[in-house]
């Protein structure tokens, strides 16, 4: 369960306030696969940002299950963001010059998890992912969609309760974005993995079960199917 109580996010230009999320109430069951559309500067990755405990909302607070990140110490608050999100971004954030292995076993490293366990973990995500053959390959040998397969195998590996997606088909060919909202919402439905997808596609925005709409910060519109 997501529950964002009251959130507003705000930052200063000069002597002007910009308010990047007004009074944002929003509840989310586990399981859930909802899209979040707007335009450009309507607080959809701030949304997200501040769901996933990578910003602090100005005021308000966010509730994960019984948790509110908006009142833990930075330790704990890393440890939220490493085993119980994953995150799956528009420019993949893979690291160069390591393999498709070991970009996904990364997340685990800093979780403790022994080396035989990151391995045997990092090989079952690849797989979920269909890259199994691919494990050896550095991010430079890889197309733009196995880079992404990459990221979310990353994402996965950890075994989180919530992906955050921010424009994962953004930098990809439409015959590649549709296979990763395919692997994407093939996970929601089968380990009920709540998937928050941000895209700018409103085909997809269409199709999922719930849709919002942000516009100035708010949530101006919700549908749900």
């Amino acid at each position: 369960m997501i529950d964002l109580q009251n959130v507003t996010k705000t930052y200063r230009s000069g002597e002007e306030t910009i308010f990047a999320l007004k009074d944002i109430n929003l509840t989310v069951s586990g399981g859930e696969y909802i899209t979040i559309t707007g335009h450009s500067g309507s607080g959809k990755s701030t949304l997200l940002h501040i769901i996933g405990g990578l910003d602090h909302p100005s005021s308000g607070n966010v509730m994960i299950d019984s948790l509110d990140i908006t009142r833990i110490n930075d330790r704990e608050l890393s440890r939220y963001r490493n085993l119980y999100v994953g995150f799956v971004f528009q420019t993949f954030n893979l690291h160069p010059t390591y393999n498709a292995l070991e970009n996904v076993a990364l997340p685990l490293v800093f979780a403790g998890i022994s080396p035989a366990e990151r391995i045997k973990r990092a090989k079952e995500s690849l797989k979920a992912v269909g890259l199994s053959q691919r494990a050896s390959h550095q991010p430079g040998e890889l197309s733009g969609g196995e880079k992404q397969r990459v990221a979310i195998a990353r994402a996965l590996v950890t075994r989180p309760h919530i992906i955050l997606a921010d424009e994962p088909t953004g930098n990809l060919d439409s015959q590649s974005g549709e296979l990763i909202i395919e692997i994407l919402i093939s996970l929601n439905r089968s380990q009920g993995i709540t998937l928050l997808v941000v895209t700018h596609n409103p085909d997809l925005a269409r199709s999922s079960p719930r849709s919002l709409l942000l516009r100035d910060g708010i949530i101006a519109k919700e549908r749900r199917s």
